[in-house]
Protein backbone atom coordinates (compact mmCIF):
# COMPACT_ATOMS: atom_id res chain seq x y z
CA UNK A 1 0.00 0.00 0.00
CA UNK A 2 2.53 2.28 0.85
CA UNK A 3 5.21 1.50 -1.70
CA UNK A 4 2.92 1.57 -4.48
CA UNK A 5 -0.29 1.67 -5.23
CA UNK A 6 -1.28 5.24 -2.67
CA UNK A 7 2.24 7.10 -4.07
CA UNK A 8 1.08 5.94 -7.36
CA UNK A 9 -2.39 7.32 -6.68
CA UNK A 10 -0.77 10.45 -4.77
CA UNK A 11 2.00 11.60 -6.63
CA UNK A 12 4.39 10.67 -4.38
CA UNK A 13 8.00 9.22 -3.78
CA UNK A 14 8.08 6.44 -1.51
CA UNK A 15 11.58 6.25 -1.88
CA UNK A 16 14.43 7.68 0.88
CA UNK A 17 16.77 9.87 -0.53
CA UNK A 18 20.44 10.26 1.43
CA UNK A 19 20.65 13.36 3.24
CA UNK A 20 24.96 12.42 3.66
CA UNK A 21 25.92 15.64 5.01
CA UNK A 22 25.78 17.95 8.28
CA UNK A 23 25.99 16.56 11.67
CA UNK A 24 24.47 13.89 13.45
CA UNK A 25 21.28 15.69 14.68
CA UNK A 26 20.85 17.43 11.68
CA UNK A 27 20.43 14.05 9.58
CA UNK A 28 19.02 11.91 11.99
CA UNK A 29 16.35 14.51 12.23
CA UNK A 30 16.00 14.72 8.40
CA UNK A 31 15.84 10.76 8.13
CA UNK A 32 12.47 11.37 11.08
CA UNK A 33 10.84 13.83 9.60
CA UNK A 34 10.68 12.11 6.06
CA UNK A 35 8.06 9.94 7.42
CA UNK A 36 6.01 12.85 7.37
CA UNK A 37 7.05 14.61 4.83
CA UNK A 38 8.38 13.44 1.42
CA UNK A 39 8.66 14.60 -2.43
CA UNK A 40 6.23 14.52 -4.85
CA UNK A 41 6.08 14.21 -8.38
CA UNK A 42 6.73 17.52 -8.76
CA UNK A 43 9.92 17.88 -7.02
CA UNK A 44 8.38 19.58 -4.18
CA UNK A 45 8.07 18.43 -0.53
CA UNK A 46 4.82 17.20 0.38
CA UNK A 47 3.02 15.96 3.55
CA UNK A 48 3.65 11.97 3.49
CA UNK A 49 0.02 10.82 2.86
CA UNK A 50 1.11 7.80 1.15
CA UNK A 51 3.00 6.49 3.72
CA UNK A 52 0.58 7.32 6.76
CA UNK A 53 -2.25 6.36 4.45
CA UNK A 54 -0.95 2.94 3.08
CA UNK A 55 0.62 2.11 6.71
CA UNK A 56 -2.89 2.27 7.90
CA UNK A 57 -4.76 0.60 5.60
CA UNK A 58 -2.26 -2.43 5.51
CA UNK A 59 -2.83 -2.95 9.50
CA UNK A 60 -6.12 -2.24 9.22
CA UNK A 61 -6.40 -5.33 6.36
CA UNK A 62 -3.83 -7.22 8.29
CA UNK A 63 -6.54 -7.51 11.52
CA UNK A 64 -9.16 -9.31 9.16
CA UNK A 65 -6.66 -12.35 9.76
CA UNK A 66 -7.39 -12.48 13.65
CA UNK A 67 -10.63 -13.78 14.94
CA UNK A 68 -13.93 -11.11 15.19
CA UNK A 69 -12.90 -10.72 19.05
CA UNK A 70 -9.41 -9.83 18.28
CA UNK A 71 -10.20 -6.89 16.00
CA UNK A 72 -10.23 -3.89 17.74
CA UNK A 73 -9.41 0.24 16.53
CA UNK A 74 -6.91 -0.28 19.50
CA UNK A 75 -4.71 -2.96 17.70
CA UNK A 76 -5.35 -1.57 14.17
CA UNK A 77 -3.78 1.51 15.99
CA UNK A 78 -0.95 -0.34 17.51
CA UNK A 79 0.01 -1.94 14.07
CA UNK A 80 -0.02 1.16 12.88
CA UNK A 81 2.09 2.65 15.25
CA UNK A 82 4.55 -0.50 15.25
CA UNK A 83 4.94 0.23 11.45
CA UNK A 84 5.56 3.85 11.49
CA UNK A 85 8.02 3.38 14.05
CA UNK A 86 9.82 1.13 12.40
CA UNK A 87 10.07 2.47 8.76
CA UNK A 88 11.22 5.16 10.56
CA UNK A 89 14.12 3.37 12.28
CA UNK A 90 14.70 1.75 8.87
CA UNK A 91 14.89 5.73 7.63
CA UNK A 92 17.93 6.52 10.23
CA UNK A 93 19.36 3.16 9.28
CA UNK A 94 19.25 4.77 5.40
CA UNK A 95 21.28 7.75 6.73
CA UNK A 96 24.14 6.35 8.43
CA UNK A 97 24.59 3.09 6.61
CA UNK A 98 27.03 4.40 3.47
CA UNK A 99 28.94 6.18 6.72
CA UNK A 100 29.09 2.92 8.84
CA UNK A 101 29.74 0.38 5.37
CA UNK A 102 33.27 2.83 4.52
CA UNK A 103 34.31 2.63 8.06
CA UNK A 104 34.16 -0.78 8.60
CA UNK A 105 34.92 -2.25 5.06
CA UNK A 106 37.51 1.25 3.90
CA UNK A 107 35.24 1.32 1.08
Amino acid sequence: MSEGLFPVALHQDPRYFVKGTGGFWKRTGYAISREVITRGDDGRNHFNTSELAGNAVAAGISNLYYPAVNRSFGNTANKWGQQIALDTFFNVAKEFWPDVRNKMFRH
